[in-house]
């Protein structure tokens, strides 16, 4: 079941997409892809409805963030053993763990703002892994009983911002429009295994990113596991799990986004996004 949130920014409403392609509306099943929703017990209730009794949502519509409500966006660096050998970095003996805020969350094909100052843009295809049900010092063998299921994520990443201005990655990462999220919440039932998916990321037509899942260092299980040892999980908060090589950062000389670049990126079986990077004024 693939999942979305349609409608003007901040009016978004829930949906799903059905056989077709088409998005329907599921307003009057829930109030917002969002809480209790993505408990399982919920997403098999919604999957059981008949898809074809629901209103059919106009082609063309603007498609929100997958998720509301998004309590946490955690993300995990270095955890492609390709990007941290291109990144010129060792590979990290447990997750590297940050923080992206979540006013940095946008729609998969919205406009992004390079924020003022900003020479270093960067883009970075990321597997996201959204949380259904609450998870506590969870074990790594019960840890997918916690998983909702699957998104695409766009961290991008001020690089000067992130590693030349002192302290933590954070400011480097939370720009407002850093965190393009979905098309869809596609759920874990779909996915056979979140470690043998392609992933791809296009500039201006141009291929910098062709890699896939199977080069995760930490896998969604031990991710989970590993997390919830420390906060508790939530049902909407979000991991993004990693980037393959291929980043501005790791070219020589480094290659970053201006305004007027248009950015696609996908994940097989996620779907895929498409960004026109503008000037923040």
């Amino acid at each position: 079941m693939k999942l979305v949130r349609y409608g003007a920014m901040g009016r978004e409403r829930p949906g799903l997409i059905d056989a077709e392609g088409r998005i329907r509306d599921l307003s009057a099943q829930v109030v917002d892809i969002a809480g209790a929703v993505l408990d399982p017990a919920a997403l098999a209730g919604l999957k059981a409805l008949d898809i074809a009794a629901l209103p059919v949502v106009a082609e063309g519509t603007r498609l929100g963030p997958c998720i509301a409500g998004i309590g946490k966006f955690i993300c995990i660096g270095l955890n492609f053993s390709d990007h941290a050998e291109e990144s010129g970095m060792p590979m990290p003996p447990e997750p590297v763990v940050f923080m992206k805020a979540t006013s940095a969350i946008a729609g998969p094909n919205d406009d992004v703002p390079i924020p003022r100052g900003s020479d270093k843009t960067d883009w970075e295809v990321e597997l996201g892994v959204v949380i259904g049900r609450t998870a506590k010092y969870v074990t790594p063998e019960e840890a997918m009983d916690y998983v909702a299921g699957y998104c695409v994520c766009h961290d991008v990443s001020e690089r000067g911002f992130q590693l030349e201005r002192s302290g933590q990655w954070t400011k480097g990462k939370s720009c407002d429009g850093f965190g393009p999220i979905g098309p869809w919440l596609v759920t874990r039932d779909e996915i056979a295994d979140p470690h043998k998916l392609a992933m791809w990321l296009k500039v201006n037509g141009e291929v910098m990113q062709d890699g896939s899942t199977r080069t995760m260092v930490f896998g969604v299980a031990y991710l989970v596991s590993y997390l919830s040892r420390f906060m508790s999980l939530h049902p909407g908060d979000i991991i993004s799990t990693g980037t393959p090589p291929g980043v501005g950062l790791g070219f020589k000389p480094p290659r970053y986004l201006k305004p007027g670049d248009v950015v696609e990126l996908g994940i097989e079986g996620l779907g895929s996004q498409r960004q026109t990077f503008t000037a923040d004024n």
